[in-house]
């Protein structure tokens, strides 16, 4: 039926499901969020909630929610450590049992995303894409995605990309239902995480390979 797929889905049944499924996680999950709390202001300090600014559905900008997972420290100079450092034990678990993203079940009853959707990037990224891949934003990003039960950490950029754009042009209540079940199967079983400790996805630079193959093609090189 049309009414569970495409812009309808999106912007009425898909809706009401995330309202009514972030607040219900909200209510049953209180003591979780109280103890989380607790712990990351006894063992990281404040803020308590990590803040930061991403691109949503059409790319407007909101703030995006989590827990922090990453101290504060600073060498002789005041600049901050890398994140490999301030990144500690305790925020690695927080990361691996996706305990950090619980602050965004509050995005989603806001609006700003949904629980299934491309996730929200780094907002200077928005000038690297290309035509393909800028189609991740004609939905709201999701808390978890596509990319998130295909592969995580470990696909490339352009994996994770090609998966957003797949679930944007094939968006239904059953694909979601099934990559909501996946989602928890992986937190449960940790699946998908780096094994080193101090590995962190790298960022996204940018199409280069296609950026360098268009210049020769341009100069007549190729």
């Amino acid at each position: 039926m049309k009414v569970f797929t495409g812009v309808y889905y999106e912007k009425f049944i898909k809706r009401l499901i995330d309202l009514f499924i972030s607040f219900t996680a909200i209510v049953l999950l209180s003591p979780i969020f109280l103890l989380v709390l607790i712990l990351v202001k006894m063992k990281l300090g404040s803020p308590i909630i990590f803040k930061q600014l991403r691109p949503g559905k059409n790319e407007e900008i909101f703030t995006l929610y989590k827990f922090r997972t990453m101290t504060n420290e600073r060498d002789a100079s005041g600049e901050l450590l890398p994140e490999t450092i301030r990144l500690t034990k305790f925020g690695r678990f927080l990361r691996s049992t996706s305990l950090d993203e619980l602050p965004q079940l509050f995005n989603v009853l806001k609006g700003d995303m949904s629980l299934i959707g491309p996730r929200p990037l780094l907002v200077h990224y928005l000038k690297l894409y290309n035509d393909h891949q800028k189609r991740r934003h004609e939905v709201r990003p999701g808390v978890t995605g596509l990319a998130q039960v295909k592969g995580r950490n470990y696909l490339s950029w352009e994996e994770k990309f090609d998966l957003d754009v797949k679930y944007v042009e094939n968006m239904n209540l059953l694909n979601d239902i099934k990559i909501l079940l996946l989602t928890l199967k992986k937190v449960i079983k940790r699946e998908d995480i780096y094994e080193d400790p101090n590995k962190i996805m790298e960022d996204f630079e940018g199409n280069k390979f296609h950026e360098i193959l268009n210049d020769y093609v341009n100069e007549g090189s190729v």
